[in-house]
C-alpha cells in the first residue's frame, strides 16, 4: 500500500539534479509528509488507547516540522514561494472578511479540544 513518492525509485540518477528538479522533487516531500501527518492523525483519532494516541499525535507533529522545512527550503531554492503563497493568505483572508464581516478571521479550534473526532462518533 505504501506509495514511495521517491521519483527515482531508489536509483540514484546518473547525474545531479538541477534547481527545478530539486524543486519538484521537495514539493513530492512535502506532500509525502502532509499525508503522513494525516495519515497518524487518523489513527490517533480511531484509537481508544491512550499510549497509541499520544504517540501518534506526536509523530504526526515531528511531519508538520518536516513540512515547515521543505516548505522553507522550497521558499529559498525558488525565490519566489512567498509571493504565492501571500497572494492565497490574501485571498482567504478576503473571503473569510465576506463571510465573517471580520477583518481578520478568527482561529479555527482543533477537533481535539471540541471533542469532535471520530471517536466521538461511536455510539
Amino acid at each position: 500500500m505504501p506509495e514511495f513518492v521517491n521519483p527515482f525509485s531508489g536509483k540514484i540518477p546518473d547525474r545531479k539534479l538541477t534547481d527545478s528538479e530539486l524543486v519538484r522533487a521537495l514539493r513530492l516531500d512535502l506532500a509525502a509528509e502532509e499525508e503522513a501527518t494525516h495519515t497518524y492523525m487518523a489513527h490517533a483519532e480511531a484509537t481508544d488507547n491512550p499510549l497509541a494516541k499520544a504517540v501518534l499525535i506526536d509523530i504526526a507533529n515531528e511531519e508538520r516540522i518536516h513540512v515547515g522545512e521543505f516548505a522553507r527550503l522550497i521558499q529559498i531554492l525558488t525565490g519566489d514561494e512567498d509571493n504565492f503563497l501571500g497572494k492565497g493568505t490574501a485571498e482567504v483572508d478576503a473571503m473569510a472578511a465576506k463571510v465573517t464581516g471580520q477583518s481578520s478571521p478568527a482561529p479555527v479550534t482543533p477537533a481535539e479540544k471540541t471533542g469532535t473526532t471520530i471517536g466521538a462518533l461511536k455510539s
